[in-house]
């Protein structure tokens, strides 16, 4: 509570723009971001040479983790990057305030009414400033997250941005949509596996000169911008696609998806199987019960405080994002005294899931 208030009072102070520099944005994000990839027991990003380094670059993800998928784009490199968030959790000034210290900016989803959303000009406006500035933008194509192996339709907010950057500095730098696949072994429980695939960009710049020489040869109307998102929609509903354990969703989703499951494709290949034999599972649980009760005695207020909080949020998709929290906040204030004694708290919990599901 008293790091809240401390940030909601002085963040504005410190920071003109969501994209500018701010020193103690920048003290506390290699320690969030080690926090981040420490929390799972495999972590790759694999496709890093397919982010662009010649002009703006939006993020495209799949969404199925809540904050944890914010945070593995976060993750993919050291640039500051901005985030969108829906509008909703702006509504108190304090909390606006933090998530824009977070560089997180509101946008309003159709869900909200066709009123609520013509009033997202703003946001895009400040999109284009972030993008030319040279920051990367990330936004959550999907509109809301579903821990499932496919994708929901891709709202139109993404490429509107990307068409309306374009045409402020487009002759100056091309615009990118990268898509980006996230993939958990997990999406319950942290300590599992995690995969950041990043896939080959869009190059809008590059798409809208197309489309206009296209027009001029044929002696046509070019595109309307309407047809344009629908186009470039497609394309990257496509590729991101190819990032991602992409599974139809249909009546035959668990059987299709368990299926790909035991044979992934590259990358996804690297953490295939629990290749632990069930009775040596067994035996070396059974062996070090007494360290587990031990560290489960000593990492008690973390993983109750756990608990009650996810007993309280209802939508399981959030506990990750709920247990990352704790983790991040609490276990500085032990001195990291109780960080060995949580990893093998951790780990031995994660046997006993992978234990339960060769039952």
């Amino acid at each position: 509570m008293h790091i809240y208030i401390f940030f909601c009072t002085f963040a504005p102070f410190f920071m003109e723009r969501i994209q500018d520099k701010n020193k103690i944005y920048e003290f506390f994000r290699p320690f969030v971001d080690w926090m981040f990839r420490h929390s799972y027991r495999h972590f790759q990003c694999v496709g890093s040479e397919n982010i662009p380094a010649d002009g703006a670059v939006i993020f495209a993800p799949n969404h199925t983790n809540a904050l944890c998928d914010a945070m593995a784009i976060l993750g993919i490199d050291s640039r500051r990057k901005v985030f969108v968030a829906r509008a909703d959790i702006f509504k108190k000034p304090r909390t606006a305030q933090l998530l824009n210290f977070f560089k997180i900016m509101p946008i309003r989803r159709m869900r909200d009414g066709a009123e609520e959303v013509k009033k997202n000009d703003e946001t895009l406006d400040k999109a284009v400033e972030v993008l030319k500035d040279g920051v990367p933008f990330c936004i959550l194509p999907e509109g809301t997250h579903r821990p499932k192996h496919s994708l929901l339709p891709l709202g139109k907010g993404i490429f509107r941005i990307a068409l309306r950057a374009n045409e402020s500095f487009g002759k100056e730098k091309p615009v990118y949509i990268v898509p980006v696949g996230i993939e958990y072994g997990d999406y319950y429980h942290l300590w599992d596996s995690l995969t950041v695939n990043i896939g080959r960009p869009i190059n809008v710049t590059e798409y809208v000169q197309q489309c206009e020489e296209k027009a001029k040869q044929e002696g046509v109307e070019p595109l309307t911008q309407p047809q344009m998102i629908n186009e470039l929609r497609e394309e990257l509903t496509t590729r991101m696609r190819e990032q991602i354990l992409w599974v139809p969703d249909d009546e035959h989703y668990d059987e299709n998806y368990h299926a790909l499951r035991d044979n992934p494709p590259a990358p996804f290949d690297k953490f295939k199987k629990h290749k632990i034999p069930r009775w040596l599972l067994v035996v070396c649980l059974v062996l070090l019960s007494p360290l587990f009760l031990v560290c489960a005695v000593i990492t008690l207020p973390l993983w109750v405080m756990w608990l009650i909080v996810c007993w309280k949020v209802k939508d399981p998709a959030f506990h990750n994002s709920v247990q990352y929290l704790l983790q991040l906040v609490s276990l500085p204030l032990l001195l990291f005294i109780q960080m060995p004694f949580w990893m093998f708290f951790q780990e031995y919990m994660y046997q006993l899931r992978k234990l339960k599901q060769t039952t």
